[in-house]
């Protein structure tokens, strides 16, 4: 089974000489395999039955936007939706299980989203039929002896009363229903359940309960969803990247209420990038695979452990299915990462503080070596982007002073990914990484090391302003580290991206770092993200939106224990990846890590 894939939003047909037809050797043979259908300043259509398989095509589009993929063709009678002739398609779906939370895993692009929307009613898969959609009794002929026929029995007969928290919430407040509604208001009127009154204290939703819905910054916009979803009566609850815009606490306090839902017999299905949640609050998983934006897999299900370790290692041994070339572990440093054994000082800095009309900021002094890679964790509103920002010398500090100058007396070079990022550069992505590092970019290493890894050499001829958020923070990461810099400071670059791309782009970030023995501070969000990154820890703590104190630079375990032990959560390693896991409120290990003190983790592998 072959699939051709053609991005229609990036195919640029009136700026190329369409050579995708003119070097199509069934072309050239008479064949019409590659043709213009709608006039040649339309995207091109290939025929599938006719495709050979060379894929010259897609080695000469200038801007890499069709891909040729050959499938077994068992995979075909699995078909669940295709969007479009030469568009996604999706093998199998996942199966939820009532009174439990099923989790999806999986790279963006690869159907997370569209089995979602499946599952929950909202689109109806067409087999692949593309031209000739089927019917509801077709469909469930299809799936007929399997557990998605009486699911989808139900869907037809309206039996089933599904609830989904979207992925895209920033929309929300542009609603003009909505947008000027105070968030009680709004809350209130959904609650068919009874379940707000719990909720409200819960998620924190005191302090903003008479704010209308437009000012809600992202965070509380994340959490307003997420509550408005639960506490509605339903059947089956669908949540799409729950934990979008949240802090560390707020995460766990989102995986609380989720889970609550399942222990109260509800059937749950959450879509989650960061594996410690998903960890947390799943009783199974599905593992979705295959290639973003052409085809996507699902996997069949697995406890919530072991898929998540199959997804890390790349192998399902039950399908005997190898989805990626390397594995992926916690339990120390990449072999191609040097290791960190540089004591040689790059800066110091003492005490500063900064004022502002309703909120102060202290930060105590510290001493940072070449090579150092810092995590800064903290909840929303602590103060870690006015650190960053002093750091960057975007701000002076009212008491203190930044850091100008190296402890050799050099002037200080900064690199700044702020947390926002503006996507109004008028350019392509090769201008805009050139503009921030010369010739940098051209290099062997950096081509290696960041390009190729944050997988980005099929973008560099597309415009910033047409990138994805994901695409946009990737490009600015890499920006970031193109700059001759001898700090970097990176402000929550996870954000946007799937779990494949923070490892991708955390291994980038160390990578350079280490080897080129500069310093970076990272603002992360992710527990996962900050083990797999930092040596070492910046930790916030105080009143949110109030007063923040930023501690000196500590050991990675000192700070992620006095963190964890803040917040009342203890961590421990996963014996065969070595990667964090939260501990159940209240289980024995729990308890034993909370009375020893060490809520970070027992030690590797424990």
């Amino acid at each position: 089974m072959r699939i051709a894939i053609v991005d229609k939003h990036r195919c640029r047909p009136k700026d190329c000489t369409h050579e995708c037809q003119r070097f199509c050797p069934r072309v050239r043979t008479g064949d019409e395999t590659v043709i213009f259908p709608d006039g040649l300043d339309k995207p091109p259509v290939i025929v599938e039955s006719l495709c050979s398989g060379e894929a010259i095509c897609v080695k000469k589009c200038p801007y890499h936007v069709i891909s040729i993929v050959n499938l077994p063709e068992e995979l075909e009678s699995d078909t669940s939706h295709r969007y479009s002739i030469n568009g996604f398609k999706l093998f199998r779906l996942p199966i939820p299980k009532e009174g439990m939370v099923l989790g999806l895993i999986g790279p963006n692009g690869v159907g997370k989203t569209t089995a979602v929307r499946i599952l929950a009613g909202e689109l109806q898969p067409n087999l692949g039929q593309v031209e000739s959609p089927p019917d509801w009794e077709t469909i469930i002929r299809a799936y007929r002896g399997s557990e998605l026929q009486p699911f989808f029995e139900k869907i037809m007969a309206g039996s089933i009363i599904p609830i989904l928290k979207p992925q895209n919430i920033t929309d929300l407040p542009k609603i003009k229903d909505i947008a000027e509604r105070p968030i009680s208001d709004l809350l209130e009127s959904s609650d068919s359940s009874g379940r707000l009154k719990d909720l409200r204290g819960d998620m924190s939703l005191d302090e903003i309960w008479d704010r209308p819905i437009k000012f809600l910054s992202g965070g509380e916009l994340q959490r307003v969803a997420v509550t408005a979803a639960i506490v509605r009566e339903g059947d089956i609850y669908f949540f799409d990247e729950p934990t979008a815009y949240l802090d560390v606490r707020e995460r766990l306090r989102v995986g609380r209420a989720i889970r609550h839902l399942a222990d109260l017999g509800k059937t749950v299905v959450v879509v989650e990038h960061d594996l410690s949640i998903l960890d947390y609050v799943s009783d199974n998983v599905c593992l979705f695979y295959g290639n973003p934006g052409v085809y996507g897999i699902v996997s069949h299900p697995h406890g919530t452990r072991v898929g998540v370790n199959q997804f890390l290692d790349g192998f399902i041994p039950d399908e005997n299915m190898r989805f990626r070339d390397t594995s992926i572990s916690f339990k120390g440093m990449s072999t191609e990462d040097l290791e960190f054994t540089s004591t040689e000082t790059m800066i110091e800095y003492g005490n500063m503080r900064k004022e502002f009309e309703d909120f102060t900021l202290d930060v105590k002094g510290s001493r940072v070596s070449k090579g150092q890679v810092i995590g800064i964790l903290g909840p929303n509103g602590i103060g870690k982007t006015t650190f960053v920002r002093m750091l960057a010398g975007e701000l002076e500090p009212d008491q203190g002073e930044a850091p100008k100058k190296t402890v050799t007396g050099l002037d200080l070079k900064i690199s700044y990914k702020p947390q926002y990022i503006p996507n109004d550069f008028d350019g392509n992505l090769r201008m805009y990484l050139r503009e921030a590092g010369g010739n940098t970019i051209d290099s062997a290493d950096f081509q290696t090391g960041v390009i190729k890894k944050l997988e980005l050499e099929n973008l560099l001829d597309h415009s910033i302003q047409e990138l994805s958020g994901g695409e946009l923070q990737r490009a600015a990461i890499a920006a970031c580290l193109a700059r001759e810099a001898d700090i970097y400071l990176l402000d929550e670059p996870s954000a946007f991206l799937d779990i494949e791309q923070r490892l991708a782009s955390s291994r980038a970030i160390r990578r350079q770092v280490r080897n080129n023995l500069k310093t970076a501070f990272v603002v992360e969000h992710s527990i996962l993200m900050a083990d797999y990154l930092s040596d070492s820890m910046v930790v916030f703590n105080g009143v949110p939106g109030k007063s923040g104190v930023a501690s000196s630079v500590t050991t990675l375990r000192t700070g992620m224990n006095n963190f964890l032990k803040e917040m009342g959560v203890t961590f421990r390693r996963d014996p065969q990846t070595g990667r964090p896991r939260v501990n159940k409120d209240g289980s024995q290990l729990d308890s034993q890590q909370k009375a020893s003190g060490d809520y970070y983790y027992v030690g590797k592998g424990s």
